[in-house]
């Protein structure tokens, strides 16, 4: 059947039973279609021979990055830094895993189209982060056109502070500072997160959501909803590493911003100029194939604010321009 919502991820689709009949999934394919469609992520075994050597490779050169002593098993390791951003420019491991053309083909063919990575982090311990969604981070227009792949680069121990997520909630609604009444274009904020978590929490309670915890085996790796609530448990442990890598992708023809920082109701969108880790290339905003240039809007900001300094100084000093 045609696919009536392009501006919709298929699997997030309402027509998405009728749609996945037509795609010619593999059996693994579809299993992972389900999950991402009725829980907002999906488990599966990261497609790579060569994964071992990368990881160990990764370590021996991210590993000066953190300042931690990791040689001592005793050792605190959540005193240094948790995590490396955009390692990808530097390591070619971490590019790999990145732009690793499995993954690519499988988010691609799952969202209806292209994806491309554009950002990686890489942490040697868990982040304890609040539980959160992705899209007050990155988000896209049309929504939801965006997923994280999080990759374990270790066992991960119950006690070394896994990850977390509420099933389902990638359905609940898509976090905006329209949806919570604050302003966000030019606003200044210490974590981009912050105004939304009385939001979240307030979901959870009225949803009766419980977590659940991710505990994978080295190699495994959950592919995430743009929407899905997660973050980081508590780290009992202090002694125990977590190492993993995530893979932040987009799709082609959409807009990329920031929501903490725009006010998608009145044209002002802090909008991101982006690279693709694949192969280096600009990936241009676009709507409808036709490219947005965050020039245009910068621009409109400049004269506005140049007009209020002009008309303050007419007042004042009659100061006149040409």
């Amino acid at each position: 059947m045609n696919n009536i919502f392009p501006g919709l991820p298929l699997i997030e689709s309402p027509m998405f039973p009728a749609l996945k009949a037509e795609w010619e999934l593999t059996e693994e394919e579809e299993r992972i279609a389900d999950d991402l469609h009725e829980k907002g992520y999906a488990v599966f075994n990261f497609p790579d021979t060569e994964l071992d050597s990368r990881i160990n490779r990764i370590q021996q050169h991210l590993g000066p990055h953190y300042g931690i002593d990791f040689d001592n098993p005793a050792s605190d390791k959540t005193v240094g830094e948790r995590r490396v951003q955009d390692a990808w420019q530097f390591d070619e491991d971490v590019r790999a895993i990145a732009a690793n053309e499995a993954v690519i083909d499988l988010l691609s063919k799952l969202y209806g189209r292209k994806a491309f990575p554009f950002q990686t982090l890489n942490f040697p311990v868990g982040t304890q982060q609040d539980a959160h969604s992705d899209s007050v981070h990155f988000s896209s227009l049309p929504e939801r056109f965006m997923c994280g792949v999080w990759l374990a680069m270790e066992d991960i121990d119950p006690n070394a502070g896994p990850l977390f997520y509420y099933p389902g909630s990638h359905r609940w609604p898509i976090m905006t500072n329209a949806l919570i009444g604050r302003r966000g274009y030019g606003s200044d904020l210490n974590s981009a997160q912050d105004p939304y978590g009385p939001a979240w929490r307030a979901l959870c309670e009225v949803h009766g959501a419980e977590r659940e915890l991710f505990l994978p085996s080295k190699g495994q790796a959950l592919i995430w909803s743009a929407n899905l609530l997660h973050g980081g448990s508590c780290q009992h442990d202090p002694a125990l590493t977590r190492w993993s890598q995530v893979t932040h992708y987009y799709f082609e023809d959409c807009i990329y911003y920031t929501p903490a920082f725009s006010d998608e109701a009145i044209g002002q969108l802090d909008l991101r100029n982006l690279l693709s880790i694949s192969n280096g290339e600009r990936q241009p905003n676009k709507y409808l194939g036709e490219d947005v240039h965050p020039s245009k809007i910068v621009k409109s900001e400049r004269k506005s604010t140049f007009r209020k300094i002009k008309r303050k100084l007419i007042k004042s000093i009659g100061i006149y321009f040409d």
